[in-house]
C-alpha cells in the first residue's frame, strides 16, 4: 500500500496512491485524524483502509504532493554508511566504528515535485544531491534490539538528503540543514509490499545520467541496527524517519 499526504486546492489531505490516482480519506475521517501521523499514532491504518474504499479517486494531476508525513517528530540521518570515496574522490575512509547520526530539520525537506531552493553565495558552489532509502517508523520503539527492530517499521520512501558540502566542514548540522534543500516521497510504500530491506535498490539520476546505485545490503550498518541504536538514545515515534 502506498500512503502519503497531498494538497487538493489549499486543503491538506492524505490517502492511498495507486497508479495515476489517489483515494483520499473522507472529510469525517480527516476531522478525527487530521494528519497521517495521527493515524499512525492511533494504529488506525486498517481503519483508514476501510474508509477510503467508499471514496472517489482523484487524478494525481489534480493534486500537489506534500511530504508523506508532513509533521514527523524526528528526521534522523545516518552518515558514512556506504563504502565509497567520501567526501573527496579517491580518498576512501575506513569503515566507521559506530553508527553516525545527525538530525534534519523539517524545514529542510520538501515534497516530491517541489523545486529545491539553491543556497546563495559561496554555499551554492558545493550544493549536492544524496539519494537515500528512508525508513518510516510505524510503531513506537524504545530500547529495542536489532532482532526486534524491523517489527517497528511502517515502510520505506525515497529521500534526497540535499547537502552543502563546504558547510559540512563547519558542522554536519550546518551542511545538512539549508532550508528547502532536500525532499522525500512521493509516498511511503508499506513494508508488506516490498522485498526485504537488504534487497531494496536505490538509483539516482542527474540530467538522465546514473550517478548513484546501491542496494540495502551494501550498508555498513543494517537498518535493523540503525533502529536499535537510535532507539537506545531516544524514543522513535510513529511517522519518524531514518534516512
Amino acid at each position: 500500500m502506498n500512503i502519503g499526504s497531498f494538497l487538493l486546492g489549499t486543503k491538506p489531505f492524505y490517502g492511498v496512491f495507486f497508479g495515476d490516482v489517489v483515494t483520499p480519506v473522507s472529510v469525517d475521517f480527516l476531522l478525527r485524524y487530521p494528519t497521517l501521523r495521527d493515524v499512525l499514532d492511533d494504529s488506525a491504518l486498517d481503519l483508514m483502509r476501510q474508509n477510503i474504499e467508499l471514496n472517489r479517486p482523484i487524478a494525481l494531476s489534480d493534486i500537489r504532493f506534500l511530504p508523506p508525513v508532513p509533521n514527523p517528530r524526528k528526521i534522523v540521518c545516518v552518515g558514512m554508511n556506504y563504502r565509497k570515496p567520501y567526501p573527496v574522490d579517491g580518498v576512501a575512509p575506513p569503515d566507521p566504528e559506530n553508527i553516525i547520526l545527525f538530525g534534519k530539520e523539517r524545514e529542510s525537506m520538501l515534497a516530491h515535485g517541489d523545486t529545491l531552493e539553491s543556497p546563495t553565495g559561496e554555499a551554492a558552489h558545493s550544493f549536492d544531491y544524496e539519494g537515500e532509502i528512508a525508513v518510516v517508523i510505524g510503531r513506537t520503539a524504545r530500547r529495542v534490539t536489532a532482532d526486534h527492530a524491523m517489527s517497528h517499521v511502517l515502510g520505506y520512501s525515497a529521500f534526497n538528503d540535499g547537502s552543502v558540502r563546504d558547510w559540512q566542514k563547519h558542522s554536519v548540522y550546518a551542511g545538512k540543514n539549508f532550508a528547502r534543500s532536500g525532499a522525500w516521497g512521493p509516498w511511503i510504500t508499506t513494508s508488506d509490499e516490498l522485498p526485504p530491506p537488504s534487497d531494496l535498490e536505490l538509483t539516482v539520476t542527474l540530467y538522465g545520467k546514473l550517478v548513484q546505485h546501491a542496494f540495502g545490503r551494501e550498508m555498513i550498518f543494517s537498518i535493523a541496527e540503525q533502529i536499535a541504536y537510535a532507539s537506545n538514545m531516544f524514543t522513535l515515534r510513529p511517522g519518524d524517519v531514518i534516512a
